[in-house]
């Protein structure tokens, strides 16, 4: 810092506070600072810093163990958002969500002493799992319930199904049928309940809901069932990984996308606009959970207190898979 601070024509509290971020610092100062840092090839010493500070600069995301695509896309985020903040992280990979594991992962937390920690809580399991993180480690839920009495950010799931149910109802379709996920997963319950309420709120029929694992394979299986009925015209995936079951298995009955059924998915993952039709779908902004997640940890990091539960505003995307039901 010294050497930053001599090539920059400064004092050493002023590179300090560039580092820092502290706003006392003119632009013309901070961009001389910056680059003598560049030019310098300064890299913080993290030990140095957490010795001066009392903070080790890193933080942890605990993260059920799954490949499916709402949560990595949330790991992902988290760790992007984190490091745009100056912090490294671990990421602590659990089988399930307990209460056994979680107090394995506190206990590991402890030994890295970590400065706050995201976890990404899908299971309706994990509240109870949540509680075992203790008041004196920063905590924030992502994708959970409030029950945890932790701050939760999440995407708005109800509202995203009731956009998507609302499209369909518009359209004309008499009522919509629902492919779910999963009994034990916070979103899929309020993909599903957003669905119930908006059907309920137009006064139509609220047809059985069929239930997926989140796979391709459970959406086909779904799919054929709903395909052998010609009163089904609509359907809400709650993922577009099971919508695509869904979209072959109509495909093989004879049943035409959007022309003969109308199919809206839920996540808007990449290979979405190439589905045979492109699927319209909700999309779900998980940069936005990233920044947002990161930013209430670290106000708790910092003695303060973010919203309990922020709810992120999710977007119908329409695309080729959805029209009018054929009259």
């Amino acid at each position: 810092m010294a050497d930053v601070a001599v090539a920059a024509g400064v004092s050493h509290m002023t590179v300090s506070r560039v580092l820092n971020g502290t706003a006392r610092v003119s632009p013309a100062t901070r961009a001389k600072v910056e680059e003598a840092l560049r030019a310098l090839g300064y890299r913080p010493n993290a030990a140095a810093r957490a010795l001066a500070t009392g903070r080790s600069g890193q933080l942890s995301v605990v993260f059920f163990d799954t490949t499916l695509f709402g949560p990595a896309s949330a790991l992902f985020a988290i760790e992007q958002a984190a490091r745009r903040e100056g912090y490294s992280v671990s990421i602590i990979s659990l089988p399930r969500i307990d209460p056994d594991t979680m107090r394995d992962a506190v206990a590991t937390l402890r030994s890295q002493a970590v400065d706050g920690t995201i976890i990404v809580a899908p299971h309706t399991t994990a509240a109870e799992a949540v509680r075992e993180v203790p008041d004196d480690l920063p905590a924030v839920v992502v994708a959970g319930a409030q029950t945890s009495g932790l701050p939760v950010v999440a995407i708005d799931q109800e509202t995203g199904a009731r956009l998507a149910t609302e499209h369909l109802l518009q359209l004309g379709h008499r009522t919509v049928w629902h492919v779910a996920g999963p009994g034990n997963w916070v979103d899929a319950r309020a993909r599903a309940r957003g669905w119930r309420k908006t059907l309920q709120r137009a006064g139509v029929p609220v047809p059985p809901p069929l239930v997926g694992d989140w796979s391709a394979r459970s959406g086909y299986e779904a799919g054929v069932r709903l395909a052998a009925d010609p009163d089904v015209t609509a359907i809400f995936v709650a993922n577009d990984h099971m919508a695509l079951g869904v979209l072959r298995a109509l495909a093989l009955a004879g049943r035409r996308v959007p022309e003969d059924v109308s199919v809206v998915g839920f996540d808007d993952v990449p290979e979405s606009p190439y589905y045979p039709p492109a699927l319209t779908t909700v999309r779900q902004d998980f940069e936005v959970v990233g920044v947002r997640a990161v930013a209430a940890l670290l106000a708790r990091i910092n003695g303060k207190d973010p919203a309990p539960r922020e709810l992120l505003a999710p977007d119908l995307v329409i695309r080729e898979s959805t029209a009018r039901p054929p009259s």
